[in-house]
């Protein structure tokens, strides 16, 4: 019996058995590592902040003096935004933040910086910034007549806006740094131009959050 011949197709067949093996246990690896991976994701997942407005107070929201540049507002409003974390897991860390407030998409307020904060988990953090202070902010002529016509109507819609940077430390991972958006809008009562403190909420506040 001539066997020489054999012997390198019996070569060829073992070696393709040992590729077909390491792939094989490559795959099972691949698979494991990316169940592992997943299960990791869902576990430890960033979940965006929540966000409302508790409170509204006007102190003053009218046409400037005679000094200032023509339809130039002066405002000094002030907003309880409450951050809620919904992670029972995750912890936040907000950092730059800046908050204003707008009318009719212009802003009635200088931007104003905030405070730094650590968010535990299932936490809830609020903020209450006085925005404007009286500073006069220019705006357009249309928009002087309609907050003169909404004051007059005792309604007025105002949108507060934070922005500002987060991060998310879960377990044993920690994300970079992402941008914060924060929009809140809020119909408040108000039966004059000048403010005089807590005005009510006509419509429950609607915030949405980037993050």
């Amino acid at each position: 019996m001539d066997t020489t011949r054999k012997l390198p197709v019996c070569e060829i067949h073992c070696r393709e058995r040992r590729r077909r093996r390491l792939l094989t246990t490559a795959l099972l690896v691949a698979a494991l590592a990316a169940a592992v991976a997943l299960v990791l994701y869902l576990v430890y997942r960033p979940v965006k902040p929540q966000a409302s407005v508790a409170r509204a107070a006007v102190y003053r929201l009218a046409a400037a003096n005679d000094s200032a540049p023509a339809h130039a507002l002066a405002a000094s409003v002030q907003f309880t935004l409450v951050l809620h974390n919904p992670s029972d897991r995750a912890s936040l860390l907000y950092d730059g933040l800046v908050g204003y407030a707008t009318y009719r998409g212009e802003p009635v307020t200088p931007p104003a910086p905030l405070p730094p904060m650590v968010q535990d988990r299932g936490a809830d953090v609020s903020l209450s910034p006085l925005l404007g202070g009286g500073a006069t902010v220019p705006v357009s002529a249309d928009t002087a007549r309609a907050l003169a016509a909404d004051c007059g109507a005792g309604r007025v819609q105002l949108r507060l806006v934070v922005m500002g940077r987060v991060r998310y430390r879960s377990g044993p991972f920690r994300s970079g740094w992402r941008d914060l958006y924060v929009r809140c809008n809020v119909i408040v009562g108000l039966s004059m131009a000048a403010g005089a403190g807590d005005v009510p909420l006509l419509r429950y506040p609607r915030c949405a959050v980037d993050a």
